[in-house]
């Protein structure tokens, strides 16, 4: 299962907390979608799960979405947050460590 780490979920935090939805459903939500190219990208997106959607509940009560598809894909992955050239905070995805 994704692996939200505390950073991570301070940052989702602060983007539910900035939207227009008052509802304590809205999460990140990743759906797949294909590019171009036909190769998988990931969308994100502030929104409430869909039916059949998996819900990971990430710490500081941050929510992270996944349709099926981004699901079975970020199902090793950890996601992060890193600084982008700019400093400001990018999400970042990694495999999970299988030792810890």
């Amino acid at each position: 299962m994704l692996e939200v780490t505390p950073m991570a979920a301070e940052v989702i935090n602060e983007l539910t907390s900035q939207s227009a939805a008052t509802d304590d459903g809205v999460g990140l939500r990743f759906a797949l979608a294909a590019d171009n190219n036909s190769q998988a990208a990931l969308e994100l997106s502030l929104s409430e799960p869909v039916d059949g959607d998996e819900v990971v509940a990430a710490p500081a009560g941050a929510k992270v979405i996944m349709e099926p598809a981004a699901a079975q894909y970020l199902d090793d992955k950890v996601l992060d947050v890193r600084e982008d050239s700019e400093g400001n905070p990018a999400f970042a995805i990694a495999r999970q460590d299988p030792t810890g």
